[in-house]
């Protein structure tokens, strides 16, 4: 099958017309044709080759929505005419204890939607039956693809760290990660304090659920809450004076980071061993979740702020995402 999308042939390259063959389809595999992709700041790091994997011609996009046109003889729980949604992962290998245990997303040969294949700006795209994820009936298809890899990515550690619905929380970073966490722990029950650096985004964040805004640039409204929060979410990809987060923890607090930080963490050992404290991080999550997580989203109503370019624009919607205009996820419609 012939497809035609949108690649970067070069790192930081603008993405180009191009068009390629899908080939025949595996006997567990499924094809999507795609309605609606978000771009998630991940996509920008493949394009520019920041983590050293790219594989160029690269057509990039991993927050899928589409229609199931065609199967492999071996697929299970999908079939042609159902509408699902296609993440950051597009397989795994079904077999070793991670997948077997239901961890799939952490499993050791788990192929990437856009690691040395091609993901979904294009009007197809294709992937294992396991990771293309039916939609609930209810859900609104041209606000869910940021969920596929932005809100699963954000709500896995909620159920990793054992959040109560009493806790008193902290977000860091309220961009496209961010303001999805927020509304996952809104909804939750918890007290959300959010940590943010543009101060023109406070009447937004409180809209979206937080109870109150710290200037992050600010270490006295940091330390006015030291002892407090029972868990903090980092979502940014800078280096952050960890430790003024790690003493914001109250004992037994959890630090958890889904930002991709490039340069080492200084944790100071002392800051955990005094509160028992803990440090962790996580990817996305398993399939078994996500759908977990798109039931949660349609019984409370909650969805990305998205902002909806046309395919065509997508050099458009990614300098939109460079310079930091985007409120909060983009997504492209076919």
């Amino acid at each position: 099958m012939k497809v035609n999308g949108y690649a970067a042939i070069e790192p930081k390259a603008e993405l180009t017309p191009y068009s390629y063959e899908l080939g025949p389809i595996g006997s567990e595999q499924v094809d999507i044709k795609v309605s609606y992709c978000g771009i998630c700041h991940s996509d920008l790091s493949m394009i520019n080759n920041d983590w050293g994997m790219t594989q160029y011609p690269l057509v990039p996009g991993h927050e899928i929505i589409g229609e199931v046109i065609a199967t492999g003889n071996a697929v299970k729980n999908v079939k042609v005419g159902d509408k699902v949604g296609l993440g950051w992962q597009s397989g795994s290998c079904m077999s070793c204890d991670q997948c077997m245990e239901g961890h799939h997303h952490l499993c050791a040969q788990g192929e990437a939607t856009i690691v040395g294949r091609n993901g979904g700006f294009a009007d197809y795209v294709r992937g294992h039956w396991s990771w293309s994820i039916p939609l609930p009936d209810a859900i609104d298809m041209s606000k869910a693809g940021p969920l596929f890899c932005g809100g699963i990515t954000v709500f896995n550690p909620i159920l990793l760290a054992g959040v109560k619905p009493t806790d008193k929380v902290g977000v860091i970073g309220i961009g496209g990660l961010g303001h999805m966490a927020i509304k996952f722990l809104k909804h939750w029950g918890c007290e959300v304090i959010a940590f943010s650096s543009n101060p023109n985004k406070k009447e937004e964040i409180l809209k979206m659920g937080a109870s109150r805004v710290i200037n992050s640039k600010a270490p006295e409204e940091i330390e006015s809450i030291t002892g407090k929060l029972n868990f903090i979410l980092n979502t940014t990809n800078v280096t952050l004076d960890w430790n003024s987060y790690l003493t914001a923890l109250a004992p037994k607090g959890k630090f958890h980071t889904v930002g991709a930080v490039l340069e080492p963490m200084e944790i100071p050992a002392f800051s955990l061993v005094m509160g028992e404290k803990t440090v962790g991080g996580s990817p996305i999550g398993s399939p078994a979740l996500t759908k977990t997580m798109l039931d949660f989203c349609v019984r409370h109503k909650i969805y990305p702020d998205v902002e909806e370019f046309p395919m065509a624009r997508v050099n458009d919607a990614i300098e939109h995402l460079e310079k930091g205009k985007a409120r909060f996820r983009i997504v492209l419609k076919n």
